[in-house]
């Protein structure tokens, strides 16, 4: 279930506890006459099952609290309650197939933005990337996928189309389209530098990289294997399930294809830099494929479901 803290200006208290007492699948409502002073206001409180909470959440900003006042939503991790096991049956659909939009979005924005951080995130996985390409490790190669923040901006870009979002796509864009070619530039400086100190050398470039060549070799297969990771990112996110986006890191060559190219332009090999951008650009355009067709299925299927239940 989810925990829904509200602030909530007097003279709108009774509508919204009205809503929320009307709501089928919320409960444990409280209120707390004048308990907020900025914004000034009543505290209301309340539980809502995961399957009901977007409709509720979408009530209230109908209702422009989030203008006068506050909404807060919390994941809860334990309730021991009877009163919110009947909510959650009495609920429509199901917990697992919901998307608390609201939620997502406020995910994608944070992780979408562009800052020092995120920079210095994908600066350092595509630098730990280079060193998997020159040492032709997948082990380095697969830390550097790991540590890639990349996903962020891509779930904000499908997220933002979905939504009609202008602004998160293109923030989330924005993310990209610098993110890339900065952190490209800086791997750059750091091959001269590893060259200067003899750690990187043409010719250790040049020699057969069996474990690593796919970076630079794009085929069908890597907008399928794009595809499918989007697919699970995006399910990843919509139901809390966070574990599985190590696994979505692992199975893109975002990362890795942007730490070649930047090897290859500072080594003049053209070909390499030309199959590794493909390969990125194909990563990207796969997994912001699949994402949005993911979110647009999920809230095709979501609305099914809810239209069915009451039938039942």
């Amino acid at each position: 279930m989810l925990h829904l803290r509200m602030i909530v200006p007097a003279d709108r208290t009774e509508e919204v506890a009205t809503l929320v007492s009307a709501t089928v699948g919320a409960t444990h409502l409280t209120v707390v006459r004048g308990a907020a002073y900025d914004p000034l206001g009543d505290l209301l409180t309340c539980d809502v099952a995961r399957e009901a909470a977007d409709p509720l959440l979408a009530a209230l900003r109908a209702l422009g609290i989030e203008k006068t006042g506050a909404i807060t939503v919390e994941n809860i991790d334990v309730t021991l309650s009877r009163s919110a096991a009947r909510a959650e049956r009495e609920a429509p659909g199901e917990s697992a197939d919901a998307v608390v939009w609201e939620s997502l979005v406020e995910a994608t924005h944070e992780e979408s933005t562009f800052t020092i951080t995120y920079l210095s995130f994908l600066t350092v996985a595509t630098m730990l990337a280079s060193y998997g390409v020159m040492l032709d490790s997948s082990i380095l190669i697969v830390g550097a996928m790991v540590v890639g923040p990349e996903f962020g901006p891509l779930a904000g870009v499908c997220t933002g189309l979905v939504r009609r979002s202008g602004r998160l796509v293109a923030r989330s864009a924005i993310a990209l389209a610098v993110g890339f070619p900065a952190a490209m530039l800086l791997t750059g400086g750091f091959a001269f530098v590893m060259s200067g100190l003899g750690l990187f050398t043409q010719a250790r470039f040049d020699a057969p990289h069996p474990a690593t060549q796919f970076i630079w070799q794009p085929t069908w297969d890597s907008f399928v294997v794009a595809f499918l990771a989007g697919i699970a990112g995006m399910l990843s996110l919509t139901s809390s399930k966070s574990g599985a986006l190590v696994g979505v890191a692992i199975s893109v060559t975002t990362v890795p294809a942007a730490a070649n190219a930047a090897l290859a332009i500072a080594y003049s090999s053209w070909h390499e830099a030309w199959g590794s951008s493909l390969q990125l650009l194909i990563n990207l355009g796969g997994i912001v494929c699949a994402g949005t067709l993911t979110l647009l299925a999920q809230k095709w299927l979501w609305a099914v479901q809810r239209r069915r239940v009451p039938a039942a």
